[in-house]
C-alpha cells in the first residue's frame, strides 16, 4: 500500500508550511533555517528512499557509518543549531505533534507499541496522543542520540563532518571548549550515560542550552521504515499506512454515505518538532510527508489542491504544551485529505 505513494520531507521555523523549504533528502547539501529564536543547519536522510525531489539518491554513504551500519538505521535528522537565548534543559523539547486529534486513527497494538519504544528506545516518551491537539515530546537533552557541544567562536559547518558525501555527522562529545563546558556541568561522555544523567529532571535543572553556543545533534533509529511506513519492534510490526489509507467517516460531508464511499487519504504527515516549553515557541520543524503518486506531475511538483489542503488553517497552531510534557520517537500519523 505504501508504493501507492511518494515522501517529501520539508523543513522551517513555524508550522507554517507555506514558509517551509524542501529538504534534500540523501544529498550532502545543507539547508538552513534562520528565525528570532535560532539558527540551524540540516541533513535528513531516508534508507530506501522513494520520494520527492525526483530522482534523489535511494540511500546516504551516512548509512555505511558507524554506528549506523551495525544498528540498520533506516532515517536519520543530523542538525546544528545555535540558540539566541538560553534555554533551560527542562524546556528544551524534541518530538512530534499534531494540529487535531488523532485517537479515532491510531491502529489496534498502538498502546503495546508505545511501551516498547518506552522501554527500548527512550524511557522519558511521555505526551497525550489522545488529547484534541495530541503530541509526543521528551528533553532534547535525553531524546536526541547524539550531542556535541560546540563553541561561541567557531560553527560546525565543515569542521566536524565525517565523511563530504554524507553531509553533517557529529559525535558524542565536543570541541575543546565546548569538552571544558561539559565536563564542568559533570555531563556524562558517553551517549547511554548522557541520557540517563538528563533523564533526571534536578540534573537537567541545573544546565542550559547556551545563547550563542552551537550544538551538533543527530537523531536516528532502526525502528521506523518510511519506504513501508511501519514501526518496526523487536518482535512487532506496526503498519500505519493501512490504518489511514482512508478518510475517517467523521470528516465527510455527507456521514450517511460514509460506510459506502470511502475516501482515500491524499497525504499522510508526521511532524518533529524542536520547541521551548516556557514560552511555548517553536524552534524548528521538520515535516515528512507522503503524497498519492497521482498528486505529483512527471516534474515532481505536487497539484495545488493536495499542496492547499495541507498547508490549511490549523498549520500554524501554537500546539499549546500541557504539563504532561516529554519525549519523542512515537510514529503517529498527520492526515489531509482532498
Amino acid at each position: 500500500m505504501a508504493s501507492k505513494y511518494l515522501l517529501q520531507v520539508t523543513a522551517g521555523s513555524s508550522y507554517d508550511a507555506t514558509k517551509h523549504q524542501i529538504v534534500p533528502v540523501n544529498s550532502p547539501e545543507i539547508i538552513t533555517v534562520e528565525s528570532e529564536h535560532v539558527s540551524v543547519s540540516l541533513n535528513v536522510r531516508v534508507q530506501s528512499y522513494r520520494g520527492l525531489p525526483i530522482n534523489s539518491p535511494s540511500t546516504s554513504p551516512y548509512f555505511l557509518l558507524p554506528p549506523h551500519s551495525k544498528n540498520n538505521d533506516q532515517y536519520s535528522i543530523s542538525f546544528a543549531f545555535t540558540p539566541k537565548s538560553t534555554i533551560s534543559a527542562n524546556d528544551l523539547l524534541f518530538g512530534n505533534d499534531f494540529d487535531y486529534p488523532i485517537r479515532d486513527r491510531l491502529p489496534p497494538g498502538f498502546n503495546a507499541a508505545f511501551r516498547i519504544v518506552k522501554w527500548l528506545i527512550d524511557p522519558g516518551l511521555e505526551g497525550d496522543v489522545y488529547a484534541d491537539q495530541p503530541y509526543l515530546y521528551g528533553p532534547a537533552a535525553s531524546s536526541l542520540n547524539v550531542i556535541h557541544f560546540g563553541s561561541k567562536d567557531h560553527k560546525f559547518i565543515g569542521k566536524k563532518i565525517a565523511n563530504t558525501m554524507a553531509g553533517l555527522v557529529f559525535t558524542e562529545g565536543g570541541c575543546a571548549d565546548g569538552s571544558t563546558i561539559r565536563k564542568a556541568k559533570g555531563i556524562p561522555d558517553s551517549e547511554t550515560a548522557r541520557k540517563k544523567f538528563f533523564l533526571n529532571d534536578k540534573n537537567r535543572a541545573k544546565w542550559d542550552w547556551e545563547a550563542g553556543r552551537e550544538y551538533g545533534c543527530e537523531f536516528f533509529n532502526p525502528y521506523l521504515d518510511f519506504n513501508e511506513f511501519a514501526l518496526r519492534l523487536p518482535g512487532f510490526t506496526l503498519p500505519m499506512i493501512k490504518y489511514f489509507d482512508v478518510q475517517s467517516s467523521r470528516n465527510l460531508k455527507d456521514k450517511s454515505d460514509s460506510s459506502k464511499f470511502p475516501i482515500p487519504r491524499r497525504s499522510h504527515r508526521l511532524r518533529y518538532t524542536l520547541k521551548n516549553r516556557a514560552n511555548n515557541s517553536v524552534l524548528f520543524v521538520i515535516v515528512f510527508t507522503l503524497y498519492l503518486k497521482e498528486d505529483v506531475d512527471e516534474n515532481g511538483t505536487v497539484r495545488e489542491c493536495v499542496e492547499h489542503i495541507n498547508h490549511g488553517k490549523n498549520n500554524s497552531s501554537s500546539n499549546h504544551i500541557t504539563e504532561g510534557y516529554k519525549d519523542k520517537l512515537e510514529i503517529t500519523v498527520e492526515d489531509e485529505v482532498d
